[in-house]
């Protein structure tokens, strides 16, 4: 079992990492008291292997002294189960940019009348959790997609780059509106229509007579030829900037022919570049 006790500075980019490993397939768990920690362990160990990698954050939130955190870490070890503790920091001036840019408060800003004060009381009292820290994270340069791939590398070896990503693909009729979660949008509606052929109008993208009878034209080949090199190029660059799921959206007027077929005909695409690929149809089946 992967067991990492994530804590550091506020700021410092905890939560993001705790995003980056729970994409990865970490069961994770924010703000956990320190004395749960070890019923949490047994809770973990008796699942049955359905805890295999766990990540839970433990932080100044949790009060200003860790006594109870040591003694968590003691009682683990005595318990003979393996851990970590990844502490994340990052030096005081990119603290207070990230603070300013969000705008939210630092848990000690209150007490030390300013911020400034605040990071650095944070940093003296988090000193003796950072000395007991297996694995020291500064992410003061580091933007999120270097962050990612060092997070990964160090907890997720094995991972296949390509299924860090999902990629759905879904087609729709732009008379209905744009799917509202679609990253990328296509618009087909300039291929030959399928439904001003008697015997096509009934039946969708997804058969072969409508498919052959939207192929057979240049045009739509010509498209495809585009957008499998558009999806060669962008995807491995989607998965570098961290993004875990993808959308696209591809539309003609009624979302019953051109756009199935084209949809269908790129999601065996991506499938073939080895990403996690599946289809939608939003509105095939609408009158």
């Amino acid at each position: 079992m992967e067991f990492l006790i994530v804590s550091g500075l506020s700021g410092a980019g905890k939560s993001t990492i705790m995003s980056i490993l729970e994409d990865s397939g970490y069961f994770c768990v924010d703000n956990l008291p320190p004395v749960l920690i070890p019923k949490f362990a047994e809770v973990c160990l008796a699942g049955a292997g359905a805890y295999e990698r766990v990540a839970m954050v433990c932080d100044i939130r949790g009060g200003e002294k860790f006594d109870g955190l040591f003694e968590a870490m003691d009682a683990l070890r005595a318990m003979e189960f393996r851990y970590k503790v990844v502490f994340v920091e990052a030096d005081g001036e990119a603290i207070i940019k990230r603070y300013k840019e969000t705008r939210r408060s630092h848990p000690l800003m209150e007490e030390m009348g300013g911020l400034a004060k605040a990071v650095e009381r944070e940093r003296s009292l988090m000193e003796p959790v950072r000395r007991r820290a297996g694995c020291v994270i500064d992410t003061t340069s580091l933007p999120v997609r270097k962050l990612r791939g060092q997070v990964l590398d160090m907890f997720a070896p094995n991972r296949k780059s390509a299924n860090e990503m999902s990629v759905t693909v879904t087609s729709f009729g732009f008379k209905y509106g744009l799917p509202l979660e679609a990253d990328l949008v296509f618009d087909v509606r300039f291929l030959p229509n399928p439904f001003y052929v008697a015997e096509l109008r009934p039946q969708t993208g997804l058969d072969q007579g409508v498919a052959d009878y939207v192929f057979a034209n240049p045009a739509a080949r010509e498209l495809m030829d585009h957008l499998r090199s558009m999806m060669s190029f962008l995807l491995p660059h989607f998965v570098e900037e961290g993004k875990s799921a993808l959308v696209i959206a591809v539309g003609c007027t009624g979302g019953r022919h051109r756009s199935v077929a084209v949809t269908h005909a790129l999601t065996e695409y991506i499938q073939s570049l080895g990403y996690a690929a599946g289809e939608t149809h939003r509105d095939m089946t609408r009158a």
